[in-house]
């Protein structure tokens, strides 16, 4: 595993904003993995609407392309305020809480977490925002590990280590189901790391 070391959190925004907007028109997520990400979701729906959220998407690709195979309001965040420019995206910073979304997410996605600067803080974040039937999906490559950490991509961990790392900062709060494929963009393989709470939600909690 490594970690980029930043000199501050402004550093880290004012980075992850730059190559936002150097990159605004790249899309990195593939319609054959985002199917499978539909179709997991929807198996939990069972016909229900959603409500989701795609950390980091950018300019938007992602939560337009799920909307059309999820029924129910799919929005993206990402920390840029190129956010405003797309439908149904949020200027957020993902590692932060917001009341208004926790515990309200059937799914949350993300192919981004390379892009966090406390990946554990945001996936607490992320886990906050499920309720009890949702499901955390992380899109996780070998372009997310070790050797593709950068400053703009700051954590890297190896897709087969990923799920003891997950244990690890965990522990018995959450399972693990992993779904495995291809990207159709790039031919790589691609991991679903498909996480839930174990167990409901307590009362009193957002």
């Amino acid at each position: 595993m490594v970690l980029y070391e930043y000199d501050s959190y402004e550093d880290y925004k004012e980075t992850q904003t730059r190559y936002n907007k150097n990159k605004i028109e790249q899309v990195w997520a593939d319609e054959e993995t985002l199917n499978l990400v539909a179709g997991r979701v929807n198996e939990e729906l069972r016909g229900r609407e959603a409500f989701g959220i795609c950390h980091g998407s950018r300019n938007g690709f992602e939560q337009q392309f799920l909307a059309k195979k999820i029924a129910g309001k799919i929005i993206g965040t990402d920390i840029s305020e190129t956010a405003a420019n797309y439908p149904d995206s949020v200027q957020w910073d993902f590692h932060e809480p917001n009341p208004e979304w926790n515990g309200k997410c059937d799914f949350v996605y993300t192919n981004s977490l390379d892009q966090s600067w406390q990946p554990k803080k945001a996936l607490e974040t992320w886990l906050e925002q499920l309720n009890d039937c949702g499901v955390l999906i992380i899109e996780h490559t070998v372009s997310h590990g070790p050797q593709s950490a950068s400053k703009m991509d700051r954590f890297g961990v190896k897709p087969k280590y990923m799920p003891y790392l997950l244990s690890e900062w965990f522990e018995l709060c959450i399972s693990i189901e992993i779904i495995e494929s291809v990207k159709a963009n790039y031919g790589i393989p691609v991991w679903l790391f498909v996480i839930r709470r174990n167990g409901p939600r307590r009362a009193g909690e957002a």
